[in-house]
Protein backbone atom coordinates (compact mmCIF):
# COMPACT_ATOMS: atom_id res chain seq x y z
CA UNK A 1 0.00 0.00 0.00
CA UNK A 2 1.13 3.59 -0.65
CA UNK A 3 2.18 5.34 2.58
CA UNK A 4 0.40 8.48 3.67
CA UNK A 5 2.14 11.79 2.83
CA UNK A 6 5.11 12.24 5.14
CA UNK A 7 5.06 8.58 6.21
CA UNK A 8 7.96 6.28 5.41
CA UNK A 9 7.27 2.94 3.81
CA UNK A 10 8.42 -0.10 5.77
CA UNK A 11 10.33 -1.39 2.74
CA UNK A 12 13.38 0.82 1.98
CA UNK A 13 13.24 -0.34 -1.66
CA UNK A 14 9.76 1.15 -2.07
CA UNK A 15 9.77 4.04 -4.59
CA UNK A 16 7.44 6.53 -2.91
CA UNK A 17 7.58 9.13 -5.69
CA UNK A 18 6.60 6.53 -8.28
CA UNK A 19 3.77 5.33 -6.02
CA UNK A 20 2.50 8.89 -5.68
CA UNK A 21 2.52 9.32 -9.45
CA UNK A 22 0.55 6.12 -9.87
CA UNK A 23 -1.93 7.26 -7.21
CA UNK A 24 -2.63 10.33 -9.37
CA UNK A 25 -3.45 8.11 -12.35
CA UNK A 26 -5.64 5.87 -10.18
CA UNK A 27 -7.61 8.86 -8.86
CA UNK A 28 -9.66 9.03 -12.07
CA UNK A 29 -12.96 7.17 -11.97
CA UNK A 30 -15.73 6.17 -14.32
CA UNK A 31 -18.04 9.14 -14.79
CA UNK A 32 -15.37 11.60 -13.62
CA UNK A 33 -12.85 11.76 -16.47
CA UNK A 34 -11.53 15.26 -15.70
CA UNK A 35 -10.03 16.35 -12.36
CA UNK A 36 -8.45 19.56 -11.08
CA UNK A 37 -5.26 19.83 -9.04
CA UNK A 38 -7.37 20.39 -5.93
CA UNK A 39 -9.47 17.28 -6.62
CA UNK A 40 -6.34 15.23 -7.24
CA UNK A 41 -4.84 16.51 -3.99
CA UNK A 42 -8.00 15.65 -2.07
CA UNK A 43 -8.15 12.12 -3.50
CA UNK A 44 -4.49 11.27 -3.05
CA UNK A 45 -3.76 13.15 0.18
CA UNK A 46 -0.77 14.82 -1.49
CA UNK A 47 0.02 18.54 -1.34
CA UNK A 48 -0.90 20.80 -4.25
CA UNK A 49 2.81 21.48 -4.86
CA UNK A 50 3.50 17.75 -5.17
CA UNK A 51 0.46 17.29 -7.40
CA UNK A 52 1.66 20.10 -9.64
CA UNK A 53 5.07 18.45 -10.12
CA UNK A 54 3.50 15.06 -10.74
CA UNK A 55 0.92 16.29 -13.27
CA UNK A 56 3.61 18.17 -15.17
CA UNK A 57 5.75 15.03 -15.39
CA UNK A 58 2.83 12.80 -16.29
CA UNK A 59 1.76 15.18 -19.05
CA UNK A 60 5.26 15.16 -20.52
CA UNK A 61 5.08 11.36 -20.61
CA UNK A 62 1.66 11.39 -22.29
CA UNK A 63 -0.07 9.82 -19.31
CA UNK A 64 -2.12 12.96 -18.63
CA UNK A 65 -3.39 15.75 -20.83
CA UNK A 66 -4.67 19.18 -19.82
CA UNK A 67 -8.15 20.31 -20.84
CA UNK A 68 -7.76 24.07 -21.06
CA UNK A 69 -11.50 24.65 -21.43
CA UNK A 70 -12.29 22.83 -18.18
CA UNK A 71 -8.96 23.67 -16.51
CA UNK A 72 -8.71 20.05 -15.51
CA UNK A 73 -6.61 17.00 -16.31
CA UNK A 74 -7.66 13.92 -18.22
CA UNK A 75 -5.90 10.59 -18.67
CA UNK A 76 -3.67 10.58 -21.74
CA UNK A 77 -3.40 8.05 -24.57
CA UNK A 78 -0.15 6.64 -23.19
CA UNK A 79 -2.21 4.99 -20.43
CA UNK A 80 -3.82 2.80 -23.10
CA UNK A 81 -0.47 1.94 -24.63
CA UNK A 82 0.75 0.68 -21.25
CA UNK A 83 -2.06 -1.87 -21.08
CA UNK A 84 -1.72 -3.09 -24.67
CA UNK A 85 1.20 -5.52 -24.12
CA UNK A 86 -0.72 -7.20 -21.30
CA UNK A 87 -3.98 -7.48 -23.24
CA UNK A 88 -2.22 -8.68 -26.39
CA UNK A 89 -0.35 -11.37 -24.47
CA UNK A 90 -3.56 -12.91 -23.07
CA UNK A 91 -4.48 -14.85 -26.20
CA UNK A 92 -7.44 -16.50 -24.52
CA UNK A 93 -9.28 -13.21 -25.15
CA UNK A 94 -9.13 -13.70 -28.90
CA UNK A 95 -9.92 -17.40 -28.64
CA UNK A 96 -12.96 -16.88 -26.46
CA UNK A 97 -14.41 -13.78 -28.11
CA UNK A 98 -16.66 -15.55 -30.70
CA UNK A 99 -17.97 -17.93 -28.03
CA UNK A 100 -18.57 -15.04 -25.64
CA UNK A 101 -20.48 -13.11 -28.28
CA UNK A 102 -22.75 -16.08 -29.01
CA UNK A 103 -23.45 -16.55 -25.30
CA UNK A 104 -24.16 -12.84 -24.81
CA UNK A 105 -26.61 -12.84 -27.72
CA UNK A 106 -28.34 -16.02 -26.55
CA UNK A 107 -28.62 -14.77 -22.97
CA UNK A 108 -29.55 -11.20 -23.84
CA UNK A 109 -26.79 -10.04 -21.51
CA UNK A 110 -23.03 -9.56 -21.35
CA UNK A 111 -20.29 -12.20 -21.34
CA UNK A 112 -16.98 -11.09 -19.84
CA UNK A 113 -13.53 -12.36 -18.92
CA UNK A 114 -11.70 -11.03 -15.88
CA UNK A 115 -8.65 -11.41 -13.69
CA UNK A 116 -7.91 -10.63 -10.06
CA UNK A 117 -6.45 -7.26 -9.02
CA UNK A 118 -6.16 -6.40 -5.33
CA UNK A 119 -9.64 -6.39 -3.82
CA UNK A 120 -11.30 -6.33 -7.23
CA UNK A 121 -11.67 -8.12 -10.52
CA UNK A 122 -10.80 -6.28 -13.73
CA UNK A 123 -12.41 -6.98 -17.10
CA UNK A 124 -10.04 -8.16 -19.84
CA UNK A 125 -12.71 -8.74 -22.48
CA UNK A 126 -16.45 -8.28 -22.74
CA UNK A 127 -19.17 -8.86 -25.34
CA UNK A 128 -22.68 -7.42 -25.15
CA UNK A 129 -25.88 -8.95 -26.46
CA UNK A 130 -28.17 -6.21 -25.17
CA UNK A 131 -28.77 -2.46 -25.37
CA UNK A 132 -29.36 -1.70 -21.68
CA UNK A 133 -27.79 1.71 -21.05
CA UNK A 134 -27.27 1.16 -17.32
CA UNK A 135 -25.37 -2.11 -17.75
CA UNK A 136 -22.46 -1.82 -20.15
CA UNK A 137 -19.31 -3.43 -18.75
CA UNK A 138 -16.12 -2.60 -20.62
CA UNK A 139 -12.47 -3.59 -20.71
CA UNK A 140 -10.56 -2.22 -17.72
CA UNK A 141 -13.62 -1.79 -15.51
CA UNK A 142 -13.28 -2.94 -11.90
CA UNK A 143 -15.83 -4.85 -9.88
CA UNK A 144 -15.49 -5.77 -6.19
CA UNK A 145 -14.78 -9.31 -5.09
CA UNK A 146 -17.48 -10.05 -2.53
CA UNK A 147 -20.61 -8.57 -4.20
CA UNK A 148 -19.89 -9.92 -7.68
CA UNK A 149 -20.29 -13.40 -9.12
CA UNK A 150 -16.91 -13.06 -10.85
CA UNK A 151 -15.18 -12.08 -7.62
CA UNK A 152 -16.81 -14.90 -5.67
CA UNK A 153 -15.75 -17.39 -8.34
CA UNK A 154 -12.14 -16.21 -8.13
CA UNK A 155 -12.17 -16.51 -4.34
CA UNK A 156 -13.84 -19.93 -4.47
CA UNK A 157 -11.31 -21.45 -6.87
CA UNK A 158 -8.28 -20.02 -5.07
CA UNK A 159 -6.07 -22.18 -2.88
CA UNK A 160 -6.08 -21.15 0.78
CA UNK A 161 -2.69 -19.49 0.41
CA UNK A 162 -4.05 -17.32 -2.40
CA UNK A 163 -7.60 -16.53 -1.30
CA UNK A 164 -7.28 -16.41 2.49
CA UNK A 165 -5.02 -13.32 2.68
CA UNK A 166 -7.45 -11.48 0.40
CA UNK A 167 -10.44 -12.58 2.49
CA UNK A 168 -8.66 -11.46 5.66
CA UNK A 169 -8.02 -8.04 4.13
CA UNK A 170 -11.68 -7.77 3.16
CA UNK A 171 -12.75 -8.66 6.70
CA UNK A 172 -10.37 -6.12 8.21
CA UNK A 173 -10.87 -3.19 5.83
CA UNK A 174 -14.66 -3.26 5.54
CA UNK A 175 -16.26 -5.28 8.34
CA UNK A 176 -19.74 -3.97 7.49
CA UNK A 177 -19.49 -5.24 3.91
CA UNK A 178 -18.08 -8.51 5.18
CA UNK A 179 -21.05 -9.05 7.48
CA UNK A 180 -23.44 -8.15 4.67
CA UNK A 181 -21.95 -10.53 2.11
CA UNK A 182 -20.68 -13.35 4.35
CA UNK A 183 -23.83 -15.50 3.80
CA UNK A 184 -23.56 -14.99 0.02
CA UNK A 185 -19.89 -15.95 0.14
CA UNK A 186 -20.71 -19.16 2.00
CA UNK A 187 -23.36 -19.97 -0.61
CA UNK A 188 -20.84 -19.22 -3.36
CA UNK A 189 -18.39 -21.71 -1.85
CA UNK A 190 -21.09 -24.38 -1.80
CA UNK A 191 -22.17 -23.59 -5.34
CA UNK A 192 -18.63 -23.82 -6.65
CA UNK A 193 -17.97 -27.09 -4.85
CA UNK A 194 -21.22 -28.67 -6.13
CA UNK A 195 -21.70 -27.08 -9.53
CA UNK A 196 -18.46 -25.37 -10.61
CA UNK A 197 -19.99 -21.88 -10.76
CA UNK A 198 -20.98 -18.97 -8.51
CA UNK A 199 -23.91 -16.58 -8.83
CA UNK A 200 -24.72 -13.01 -7.91
CA UNK A 201 -28.34 -11.95 -7.78
CA UNK A 202 -28.51 -8.17 -7.78
CA UNK A 203 -25.68 -7.77 -5.26
CA UNK A 204 -23.42 -5.66 -7.48
CA UNK A 205 -26.01 -4.15 -9.86
CA UNK A 206 -29.48 -4.43 -8.38
CA UNK A 207 -31.11 -5.06 -11.76
CA UNK A 208 -28.55 -7.60 -13.02
CA UNK A 209 -28.11 -11.27 -12.12
CA UNK A 210 -24.87 -13.02 -13.05
CA UNK A 211 -23.15 -16.40 -13.06
CA UNK A 212 -19.38 -16.90 -13.14
CA UNK A 213 -17.07 -19.84 -13.89
CA UNK A 214 -13.30 -19.84 -13.25
CA UNK A 215 -10.92 -21.59 -15.61
CA UNK A 216 -9.23 -24.65 -14.12
CA UNK A 217 -6.03 -24.10 -16.10
CA UNK A 218 -4.08 -20.95 -15.38
CA UNK A 219 -2.93 -18.43 -17.97
CA UNK A 220 0.53 -17.03 -17.25
CA UNK A 221 0.02 -18.05 -13.63
CA UNK A 222 -3.28 -16.18 -13.35
CA UNK A 223 -6.69 -17.66 -12.60
CA UNK A 224 -9.09 -16.15 -15.14
CA UNK A 225 -12.86 -16.08 -14.68
CA UNK A 226 -15.68 -15.90 -17.22
CA UNK A 227 -19.07 -14.50 -16.30
CA UNK A 228 -22.42 -13.77 -17.88
CA UNK A 229 -24.61 -11.00 -16.53
CA UNK A 230 -28.22 -10.53 -17.62
CA UNK A 231 -30.69 -7.74 -16.80
CA UNK A 232 -33.34 -9.13 -14.47
CA UNK A 233 -36.12 -8.05 -16.82
CA UNK A 234 -34.82 -10.51 -19.42
CA UNK A 235 -34.68 -13.51 -17.10
CA UNK A 236 -37.39 -16.08 -16.51
CA UNK A 237 -37.51 -17.94 -13.17
CA UNK A 238 -34.75 -20.55 -13.07
CA UNK A 239 -32.95 -19.15 -16.13
CA UNK A 240 -29.71 -18.25 -14.40
CA UNK A 241 -28.93 -21.72 -13.08
CA UNK A 242 -30.97 -23.79 -15.51
CA UNK A 243 -30.10 -22.18 -18.84
CA UNK A 244 -27.20 -19.73 -18.59
CA UNK A 245 -24.90 -21.51 -16.11
CA UNK A 246 -24.71 -24.71 -18.27
CA UNK A 247 -23.92 -22.62 -21.36
CA UNK A 248 -21.17 -20.77 -19.50
CA UNK A 249 -19.68 -24.03 -18.21
CA UNK A 250 -19.65 -25.34 -21.78
CA UNK A 251 -17.96 -22.14 -23.00
CA UNK A 252 -15.19 -22.42 -20.41
CA UNK A 253 -14.68 -26.10 -21.20
CA UNK A 254 -14.32 -25.33 -24.90
CA UNK A 255 -11.84 -22.53 -24.24
CA UNK A 256 -9.74 -24.82 -22.05
CA UNK A 257 -9.67 -27.48 -24.77
CA UNK A 258 -8.57 -24.84 -27.30
CA UNK A 259 -5.73 -23.84 -24.98
CA UNK A 260 -4.72 -27.47 -24.52
CA UNK A 261 -4.57 -27.99 -28.29
CA UNK A 262 -2.49 -24.84 -28.74
CA UNK A 263 -0.02 -25.80 -26.04
CA UNK A 264 0.19 -29.33 -27.41
CA UNK A 265 0.88 -28.15 -30.95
Amino acid sequence: MTPSPGERHADPAFATTLAHGLSVLQAFRHGEPALSNRELADRTGLSKATISRLTTTLMQRGLLRYDAGLRRYRLGPAVLSLSYPLLASIKVRQMARPLMKRLADAAGGSASLGMHHGLNMVYLETCRGHDAVSFRPDIGALLPLLPSAMGRAWLAQGASGEAEPVLETLRRQDPAAWRRYAPDWEQARRDYAQHGYCVGQGDWHSDVHAVAVPMRSRVDGQALVFNCGVPVARLRPGDLRGRIAPRLLTLVGRVEKMLEREHGA
